[in-house]
């Protein structure tokens, strides 16, 4: 299936060089003479790489068909690959290695569930809940000084991720934090 030029947004997942895309980031521009393009920041959904693109109105766009799976993160092995099974099919495992899925490690933990993203019969990544639920291990106190901003602390939480949360935070507290922003969103 195309996509038409004027549908091109963030979220949108084209098949670019045989290989599934995802747009993260989508502006649509005017140039001179009236020619509109789109800039796009695109996110290889394979290998997890980033790349800025812009498109023009005579470009085909073939849509990727992504469909989902529910699984379960169950460990990472001492050579960088993540270990996952199909939910309520444990025998039903496949592995992604750390560099596919750079960019959502830091909050993955035993026994989670995630979605994988299959294209063309084969599981080329996964996706996290936006909010997830994760425990502090590590906070120092909150230092008190200029409160003209809100105040901020780093934290280590139960994956090893740091994070800036507020000063109130302590460590063993259960915090929600956003997984596409990487940041924190309230105390449990």
């Amino acid at each position: 299936m195309t996509i038409p030029f004027s549908d091109l947004k963030k979220g949108s997942r084209l098949i670019i060089d045989n290989q599934p895309h995802e747009i993260i980031e989508a502006t649509h521009m005017v140039k001179g003479r009236g020619r509109s393009v789109v800039q796009a920041k695109i996110k290889n959904l394979k290998d997890g790489n980033f790349v800025s693109r812009t498109f023009r109105p005579s470009e085909a766009f073939q849509e990727a068909e992504i469909s989902k799976i529910k699984a379960t993160f169950l460990y990472l092995n001492n050579k960088g690959d993540y270990f996952f099974c199909e939910e309520g099919n444990p025998k039903n495992r496949f592995s992604l290695n750390e560099s596919q899925i750079k960019d959502i490690t830091m909050f993955l933990k035993e026994k989670q569930s995630v979605e994988g993203l299959i294209f063309q019969s084969d599981i080329i990544n996964i996706s996290l809940p936006v909010k997830i639920v994760l425990k502090v291990v590590e906070a120092p106190p909150g230092i008190k000084g200029d409160r003209a901003q809100s105040g901020t602390k780093p934290v280590t939480l139960e994956t090893g991720a740091e994070i800036q949360v507020p000063l109130f935070v302590k460590e063993g507290d259960l915090i929600e934090i956003n997984s596409e922003k990487k940041e924190y969103v309230r105390r449990v």
